[in-house]
């Protein structure tokens, strides 16, 4: 929803108040509820503000940024090989959480895996070649995009992490404080600040959409479900962005799929169901 219908919508605002002011915005709703909890900060270790930290910089700040930065190069307009780069998240996400977690992962998840990010591929490109052609800013808009599949598969890692020993509810209340914090800090430095005054009424309907829905709403069940499942296969199930995109685009913008999309479609839902039925060490289903 956010980046098919919301985010879109903001495109004149400059990128670090976006970010900003949808996290902001989340916990200012969100600071009762944490001080509430308040205890619970009591349980943290150093490792685990690490975790935290390491979120907010990479999968609130940098990953965010890193991201609208690409499709800026490109001017919104070949998006091909922004969202090629982004498929890469899964691999950045699998490969720390088998080093920093010691996930084990069955052998059928790797299969799975292999058939979810080609049923990804397919959902978005067709049968179409990516057209990795973007003019003089191809360089900088690749190397930005790959920072976000970084960043976000980073964060899904850490995010695990950082559960470790607390619930989900301090996890989003974190992640949108500290994010906060950073934001504040880059947006004063850059002085994006100023420009507070030109957010519309609209906007900031907006805004408090995407906080109430896709931003803080969205956050607490991630992090509901990262509680419960291994970090290697969130990052796969996060690969429905693609395919309910598609089907907004469908629903709303009347754009329709080929043959090939739909296949790649049934392909990669059928891919995360089965890796989401997946237990660590043991597969559960034949």
């Amino acid at each position: 929803m956010d980046g098919i219908v919301l985010t879109p919508q903001l495109f004149a605002l400059p990128v670090p108040l976006v970010v900003f002011l949808n996290h902001a915005l989340a916990f200012l709703f969100m600071l009762p509820f944490f001080l509430v909890e308040l205890k619970e900060v009591k349980k943290l270790k150093t490792g685990d503000w690490g975790a935290f930290l390491w979120i907010a910089v990479f999968g609130g700040a940098i990953g965010t940024m890193a991201i609208v930065k690409a499709l800026f190069y490109v001017n919104f307009v070949n998006l091909s090989i922004v969202i090629l780069l982004q498929k890469l998240q899964p691999l950045f996400a699998v490969t720390l959480a088998w080093l920093i977690l010691k996930e084990k992962l069955p052998k059928k998840f790797f299969w799975w895996s292999a058939a979810a990010l080609i049923g990804s591929y397919f959902v978005t490109f067709g049968l179409a070649l990516p057209n990795l052609s973007t003019g003089e800013k191809t360089i900088a808009a690749a190397l930005f995009s790959l920072l976000a599949a970084f960043a976000f598969g980073s964060a899904t890692v850490f995010g695990k992490r950082g559960l470790k020993n607390t619930n989900y509810r301090m996890g989003t209340y974190l992640r949108f404080g500290i994010t906060s914090i950073i934001m504040l800090l880059i947006v004063l430095a850059t002085g994006d600040l100023s420009q507070l005054h030109n957010v519309t009424a609209h906007q900031l309907l907006i805004f408090l959409i995407i906080v109430f829905t896709t931003g803080g709403t969205a956050i607490f069940l991630y992090y509901w479900g990262l509680k419960w499942v291994t970090a290697s296969v969130s990052t796969i199930c996060e690969l429905a962005f693609p395919l309910i995109a598609i089907i907004l685009e469908y629903l709303i913008r009347g754009n329709l799929l080929s043959w090939a999309q739909w296949v790649g479609a049934v392909v990669l839902a059928y891919s995360i169901y089965k890796v989401s039925a997946l237990k660590e060490g043991r597969n559960i289903i034949t």
